[in-house]
């Protein structure tokens, strides 16, 4: 157990210090992970034998329902919404063109069964967006025209579409003899049904229950999380469907905490991607490697080259998104974890399968990463879609961090007893998340906020934020507040 616990720590240090030093390279985290796994497996220095499949597929699907949950709870809507349509699209209409396309290829050029060529394709069809956003902020580029958002949502909500579609050939691969449409409709009903009702369940406890210990919110959410996936699979859903709706659903909800449960499951997903990835090297074989590169290169380039770019201007050109918007969104459809995790799946299913899938998928998705990562910021610069002034630290805002602003206002509002926040607590209260309650003051006491905080009439509250008179008066002239005195 000691030495167990010594080399978990040593491989966290690694990877720790080693994305340190290649992360302003814009060398993805999930290459350097992976490639540590393989340095620590049985064909490397270290010599580790890990070939459990069943064991690698339950840990990655636990880090898998970390990591989909605060895709979610991490997205902001509000930034995302005006291409929430296209996004969606994408990631749904976009991974079946995709899976399908691929899967035909490998059929006729790789000479698969058709099921097994669909599988790649599946397997394959879903993007990576740490590896996406990982460049791009090790870079310091922000995208224009609301790219980075239609990417997040993108990247974010593909994966569980994939998954859903792996799962059905793998179905249909083996005994079952339910119909596909079946399947895939059991995994979307049970999913939504699930993730919804968790979501506002778990939301209106956070809101009404207040608990005396703080560091126990991030336990129920973890529970509720897991609880999520869970309760989904066991009635035919997809579970990380089910937890990515729930995180988006939290994240975007008035819920005690909330900065302080962005950072610990912001914490936990860098922690579950590190076990992922890791294992997933861990996994591999580097000398069963040489035996795939030729169907390899041509799995990747043909995604890469045809698959990608026309699931991309099949969809995206009914929205009049311009050619070079188009090339690079095309482009940055990078391979990720999630396609080695599914390859997993299938190689733990128990099905008959002809070739390597699980080496061909390893290196489809390296070589993906290399390739496109690679040479992402040059094709944005090339095609002029990278936004120079100096502020230009919007892609590391994309995620719904809730960072800190800096406070350049701080002003007094007297609270009446017509005033639409008395008599609510801060957090029911339509305050806007720009302005930030600093003291409630009560007669001669000075209050500290919480979200479960009553406000009454005659209190007076210490705001502060960019503009918070502006905002004050804007919900004051569209009817929101009245009564409103600043003092």
């Amino acid at each position: 157990m000691l030495q167990f616990m010594m080399l978990s720590s040593i491989v966290l240090l690694l990877c720790v210090l080693s994305s340190k030093f290649f992360y302003r390279f814009g060398v993805p985290s999930l290459l350097i992970f992976l490639i540590l796994g393989m340095i620590f497996g049985r064909d490397g220095l270290v010599g580790i034998q890990f070939d459990n499949f069943s064991l690698a597929k339950d840990l990655c699907s636990i880090g898998l329902v970390f990591i989909m949950f605060y895709g979610g709870f991490g997205t902001n809507w509000s930034s995302a919404k005006p291409v929430a349509l296209p996004a969606i699209l994408m990631s749904t209409l976009g991974v079946f063109i995709t899976a399908g396309l691929t899967g035909l290829f490998c059929h006729l050029v790789l000479h698969l069964k058709l099921l097994e060529g669909l599988l790649i394709g599946a397997i394959v069809a879903s993007t990576d967006a740490a590896s996406v956003f990982s460049i791009l902020r090790s870079r310091k580029l922000n995208l224009k025209n609301g790219l980075a958002p239609l990417l997040e949502i993108e990247s974010g909500s593909n994966d569980p579409f994939a998954y859903m579609l792996t799962l059905a050939i793998l179905a249909l691969m083996g005994t079952t003899t339910t119909p596909l449409g079946i399947v895939i409709l059991k995994q979307i009903v049970f999913a939504f049904a699930v993730g919804l009702s968790f979501a506002y369940l778990s939301g209106f406890f956070l809101r009404k229950i207040v608990l005396e210990i703080e560091g126990l919110y991030p336990i129920f959410i973890i529970a509720i999380a897991l609880l999520g996936f869970s309760l989904a699979e066991y009635l035919g859903g997809n579970g990380f469907l089910s937890v990515y709706i729930l995180g988006l659903i939290l994240g975007n909800s008035k819920i005690i905490h909330k900065r302080s449960l962005v950072h610990f499951f912001d914490g936990i997903s860098w922690l579950m991607q590190i076990m992922l990835f890791f294992s997933l090297g861990l996994l591999s074989i580097p000398t069963h490697i040489p035996s795939v590169i030729i169907s390899g290169v041509l799995v990747a380039v043909f995604l890469i080259l045809v698959a990608r770019p026309i699931a991309t201007f099949s969809i995206l050109s009914w929205f009049k998104f311009p050619i070079k918007q188009q090339i690079l969104i095309s482009w940055v459809g990078l391979r990720g974890a999630a396609s080695i995790v599914f390859a997993i799946y299938a190689m733990a299913s128990g099905i008959h399968l002809e070739g390597d899938l699980f080496h061909l998928i390893f290196f489809v998705a390296l070589f993906s990463v290399a390739v496109q990562g690679t040479l992402m910021p040059w094709f944005a610069k090339g095609l002029d879609l990278i936004i120079t002034e100096k502020d230009s630290d919007a892609v590391l805002k994309t995620f719904n961090d809730y960072q800190d602003e800096m406070l350049n206002e701080i002003l007094e509002l007297k609270i009446t007893a017509f005033h639409p926040w008395a008599g609510k607590s801060i957090m029911e209260a339509d305050i806007p998340l720009s302005i930030l309650v600093l003291m409630i003051k009560r007669n001669r006491e000075y209050l500290m906020p919480k979200g479960y905080s009553l406000i009454l009439p005659n209190d007076i509250l210490l705001l502060s934020g960019d503009q918070v008179e502006e905002d004050l008066k804007y919900l004051k002239n569209i009817g929101k507040l009245q009564a409103v005195k600043i003092d």
